[in-house]
Parts: C-alpha cells; structure tokens; sequence
C-alpha cells in the first residue's frame, strides 16, 4: 500500500514539475521570451489543440463548400447541379436535332435537292382541313376583312366555296414564263410581271429564312400551318426579317432581278409540303 501511494506521489510530481522553456537569441544568447511548462499543461493543451483541430475541420466539411474539392464526396448541391447539367444537356440535344432537321429542310427549299413524290391538289387542301389553326373560329371584324379581300379577286379561283379555308393568294399577278418541271429540277414557276410589283404571301404564317444568296439573290421563305413553306426568289428587295409574323395578302418583298441564276425581272415561286415541292400552279391562279 505504502508503495503505491509513493508511485502515485512520484508520477504526481512529474506531471506538476515546472520547466521553463526559454527562448534565446543565437548570436548574444538575449533571453527574449520564456514561460514555465509542466507535462500537465503539455499534456491538457495538447489535447485542447487536437480537439479545437478536429471540430474545425468538421465544420468547414460539413457547412462549407470546401468539402466539394475532397476526392469522392458528395454533397445535395453537386448532386442538383449534376442533375440540372444532365437535363439541360438533354434538352440541348433535342434542340440540336430541331435545328439540323429545320436546317435539312430550308437547304433542300434553297438548293431543290429532293426526292420526287406525287402530290396533289386534294390531298393537301384535306390535310389542312384537319389542321386546328384553320378550323379555328375569327372574330366578326376578321370575318369582315376576308370578305373584302375576297371581293377584290385575290383568293384562289381553283378552290370551292367549302375550301374556302385553305385559301392561298397569288403572290403576284402575272405570266408564267416556266412551269414547274420535275424531270429538269425547276420544282417552281417563274412569274413575269410589271417593274417593281409587289409580292404579296400567299397565307398567313413566319418568316424563316430572309437572305441574300448569290444564285437566287434574295430569297424570303415563309412557314405555314400544316408544314407547308412558300419561298419567293430573285426579289429586288425583302420587307421582312427572320422571326416576323405575315397575313396572307401582306406585301413581302418586290419584284426584282437578283442573283445569278436570273434573265430578267421576274418572281421564282415555290411551294413545300413536309419538305416535298409542289406544283404552285395547281393551287393558285397567277393570271
């Protein structure tokens, strides 16, 4: 008994024995600071470093962006940005093949490389039937201003009275110098007509292309319902921009004599249908 309380009186001492730890200058041996050490405080302040150490670290991993640079964690934030980077990454995919698809099908209206189908005069007009934006009901003034124009001898004369709601305009009036021919690649009609006509759309819709090109000088294409597309080439200038809206009857451009594949002022006329051509003339009367 007696020798474990000396043991126990022993280790004591040792842990409460002063040190003093002095700091010297090397070169005149200057005290310049010292403070008087045990085991125990070493000891205590050791463990009190450790522990400010670990809670420290703790909390900079747990409340901080920090813990995003550690190698295999993972936190809810990089897991919402890796989730809205996944969508949008779909969505531009999907945007992507929009555009090559719109793209393929305004180059084939530019450069007229298709594959010939037969279409007619019938089987559009009932497609359109079905389209919701001509089955739509107008307003009485609307009403009212298709009635005028209707007077004034610009609606299509090739359609009854109960078609009349796949209407298309001339979009000048005029002779045809050249028909549409499939067997030499001409899938329009040339119009000749007076100096500086105006070429009006044949129904309403967008402008989608609105550029000068060196073969057909400037060209404007427009997008109506049911996929069909007009384009109007060799015009001596455009009055609309990609993006805007037209009725059908608005003036488009003018007549003109632009670009390189032209003799003489006149309006090259095409007309598209899911991105196959077809022949203007049996849709509307030019004369």
């Amino acid at each position: 008994m007696f020798t474990k309380e000396k043991r126990a009186r022993r280790i004591q001492r040792k842990l409460l024995h002063k040190y003093r730890l002095v700091i010297l200058n090397e070169e005149t041996f200057e005290e310049r600071f010292s403070f008087k050490l045990s085991r125990l405080n070493v000891f205590v302040f050791s463990m009190l470093f450790a522990l400010v150490l670990i809670g420290t670290t703790t909390v900079l991993i747990a409340f901080t962006p920090l813990r995003e640079y550690i190698p295999g964690y993972s936190s809810t934030s990089l897991k919402r940005k890796a989730a809205e980077l996944a969508y949008k990454t779909d969505s531009l995919q999907h945007v992507l093949i929009v555009n090559e698809q719109y793209l393929t099908s305004i180059k084939k209206v530019l450069t007229g490389d298709v594959t010939i189908e037969n279409f007619n005069r019938d089987s559009v007009i009932e497609a359109a039937k079905t389209d919701p934006a001509f089955l739509a009901r107008t307003s009485r003034a609307d009403s009212l201003l298709r009635e005028q124009v209707a007077k004034e001898d610009r609606y299509n004369p090739l359609l009854g009275a109960r078609e009349r709601q796949f209407t298309l305009y001339a979009p000048v009036r005029g002779r045809i110098s050249q028909n549409y021919d499939v067997q030499t690649g001409h899938y329009a009609v040339d119009i000749v007509t007076v100096k500086d006509a105006p070429v009006k759309a044949v129904a309403d819709g967008v402008v989608i292309f609105s550029e000068w090109t060196v073969q057909t000088g400037n060209v404007i294409i427009l997008k109506h319902s049911n996929d069909l597309i007009s384009a109007y080439k060799h015009n001596a200038i455009v009055t609309k921009k990609q993006g805007d809206l037209v009725k059908a009857g608005e003036v488009i451009a003018i007549v003109g004599n632009t670009g390189e594949l032209t003799t003489g002022p006149h309006l090259h006329f095409e007309l598209w249908s899911d991105g196959f051509p077809l022949d203007p003339a049996q849709f509307i009367d030019f004369d």
